[in-house]
């Protein structure tokens, strides 16, 4: 069998269609990122007594290789590239010492991930490993490998790109074997270098770990290499220890893109015009459809249509045509008529009036919304208009209904405005406007009415009620939002794709975040909590009840106990019978009906029919 370029797998169908252009603005539709590891002396000390032997450099390239997993599936429009720096070999293009490109920036695909998988054990023989800056020089080798990583940067860099390095090290002083005298002047340049590399664009973040018994200090280098303020210092460890686990634990969550779908204009009653982008904010992640491959070669298979000519055979190289039926006689259609009878309407989103926020209710939100944004390009002045209307339909508490015409399925949405919500200067919710698609009228049902016999519907007692409102405040979730849990069936769709592209012998285990926090559940408050609204609505004595209740259900009803004991008997009384001599010598016809079922009984095989048929079920019981 051919070889199988796996490079496609992860890819969805959605991803094949985005377009650069339709980026969101103010965010980068995809990023660069250099994993710059420092593969130091240091970088091979024991990393954890709990893991023994392991090192520092083992456990970062076990955490990168679980980001590039989870990248591929996550962004997989993402470039990434691995340069070391500290090692004896090197292999960049500006011949710099002590840095070696593992891999050119370059997109994710399985030949990647499992050539950055064998390094471990192939390092020592093809790279090695080299201390600090070499004798005399006066270039190290830190320096040496951002300014190659500015290099690749060069060949790839687009518009609207990210730019970003991640530099792994547990050594917070790489100048700490230098000559005083050049001590000083090896660290401006460098961070010199750092700084210029910021200037361009190119965002600089620091995976720092701590060596045994020591804390990694920020404040003797690294502190100008990443810019942070003094503020920032105290926190900075937590920080990178908190995001050097979220490196090693990320799911495989397929992020949905938050890009334009379609440039709109929303006419005003005035017969003014604003120019609009919308924006799919969430959206179900769904996994790739498949693909047909050649059975011989394992290459995509490309599927193209002919129409024929049932007359005369040819190709029809024309437009075709559509008809209907009418009167006995074939109406001809063209495409382009057909389109146009479709089409219910040139507007696009018409704004028809106001209503105040209260009339909107929570189940008038059937579908995923869509955010809108004003577009200055479209129709010059329309943030200030956008910007207008936002600021009154917030101060008024009201929504504004509007007619959406689609040719496919026009109908009525309300815009809800959103005030921007920021955390610590971070932009958590942006300003604009949702527009949500209002139900028909049949898409709302009354609900259904309880068929009780008492005309008094049973109430819970404000007690009960107390209770259970207790309960939930203990069994909240804080900070919930939906990218919390994944779907556990495309965690699990994602591990095999893995298995398969990776060549895995075993599936990637996958967690299941929809399954109930059992240590959660076991805590004081909350089993109180359950006890005290058990006890308000089903009595004192419940568990007493449910506990008689499950060994009846144990025991069986009567009918089931009668049904064990017959059988009981029916084993016993056919263990008397070689049955395999009787079916052999033909001597089942002598025996009584209730003898033959003995043995249909003790198999738990059915008892109805003549004598006849339940000779020829023992025979094929037996095989015979």
């Amino acid at each position: 069998m051919a070889d199988w370029d796996t490079s496609h797998l992860f890819v969805d169908d959605e991803d094949e269609q985005e377009n650069d252009d339709y980026a969101v603005e103010g965010e980068t539709s995809k990023d660069l990122i250099i994993f710059l590891v420092d593969v130091g002396r240091d970088m091979f000390l024991e990393f954890d007594e709990e893991d023994a032997g392991k090192s520092y450099f083992d456990v970062v390239i076990e955490s990168i290789i679980e980001d590039l997993k989870a990248r591929i599936i996550s962004r997989d429009s993402d470039k990434v590239g691995i340069c070391f720096y500290n090692s004896r070999e090197k292999k960049n293009p500006l011949e710099s010492d002590s840095v070696y490109i593992l891999r050119d920036i370059e997109e994710l695909s399985a030949g990647f991930i499992k050539e950055v998988s064998s390094m471990k054990d192939r390092f020592g023989n093809e790279i090695g490993s080299q201390r600090g800056v070499k004798s005399g020089s006066r270039e190290s080798s830190l320096y040496n490998a951002i300014w190659v990583s500015q290099g690749m940067f060069s060949k790839t860099a687009a518009k609207n790109h990210g730019k970003r390095i991640f530099i792994f090290t547990n050594n917070d002083d790489p100048f700490e074997d230098v000559d005083p005298s050049l001590k000083a002047d090896l660290k401006r340049t460098t961070i010199q270098r750092a700084k210029d590399a910021n200037d361009l664009g190119i965002s600089i973040e620091l995976y720092a770990l701590s060596r045994p018994g020591e804390e990694f200090n920020v404040n003797i280098f690294y502190k100008d290499i990443v810019q942070l303020d003094d503020e920032d210092t105290s926190q900075f460890m937590i920080r990178s220890k908190q995001r050097f686990n979220d490196l090693v634990q990320q799911m495989r969550k397929k992020i949905m893109k938050k890009r334009t779908i379609r440039k709109i204009m929303l006419t005003l009653p005035t017969g003014q015009s604003i120019g609009l982008k919308t924006f799919a904010m969430v959206r179900p992640a769904r996994p790739g459809s498949g693909e047909w491959l050649d059975s011989s070669t394992n290459t995509p298979l490309k599927i193209e249509r002919s129409f024929i000519c049932s007359d005369t055979g040819s190709i029809m190289n024309e437009s075709l045509k559509r008809f209907q039926e009418y009167n006995n006689k074939k109406i001809i259609f063209t495409i382009d008529e057909v389109a146009q009878v479709k089409n219910v309407t040139n507007v696009q989103l018409q704004l028809l009036g106001f209503k105040p926020i209260s009339c909107l209710k929570d189940y008038h939100n059937l579908r995923p919304p869509t955010f809108l944004y004003p577009n200055d390009e479209t129709i010059s002045g329309s943030t200030c208009a956008f910007v207008a209307l936002h600021r009154a339909l917030l101060r008024f508490q009201k929504y504004a209904v509007a007619f959406h015409g689609r040719s496919t399925n026009p109908q009525l949405v309300a815009l809800v405005a959103q005030e921007e919500v920021t955390v610590d200067g971070f932009q958590v919710h942006p300003p604009g406007m949702h527009m949500i698609y209002l139900p028909y009228a049949d898409d709302i049902r009354p609900a259904e009415k309880f068929n009780v016999s008492s005309d008094v519907l049973p109430r819970a007692t404000p007690e009960q009620i107390e209770k259970a409102m207790t309960l939930i405040k203990k069994m909240n979730i804080k900070d919930f939002t939906v990218e919390q849990i994944s779907n556990p069936a495309l965690q699990r769709h994602y591990a095999i794709l893995q298995a398969v592209a990776l060549d895995e012998e075993d599936l990637p285990e996958s967690k299941d975040e929809t399954l109930p926090d059992e240590e959660g559940m076991k805590r004081p408050q909350v089993v109180a909590a359950v006890k005290a609204f058990k006890d308000a609505v089903y009595g004192e004595n419940h568990d007493t009840d449910e506990a008689e209740a499950a060994a009846q259900r144990a025991k069986g009803s009567m009918t089931a106990q009668k049904r064990k004991a017959a059988a009981d008997v029916a084993a016993l009384e056919a263990d008397k019978y070689d049955w395999n001599e009787l079916a052999e010598s033909g001597k089942l016809k002598e025996l009584t009906v209730p003898e033959l079922k003995f043995f249909l009984n003790s198999k738990k095989l059915p008892l109805t029919g003549k004598k006849d048929v339940l000779i020829s079920r023992i025979l094929t019981s037996l095989g015979k």
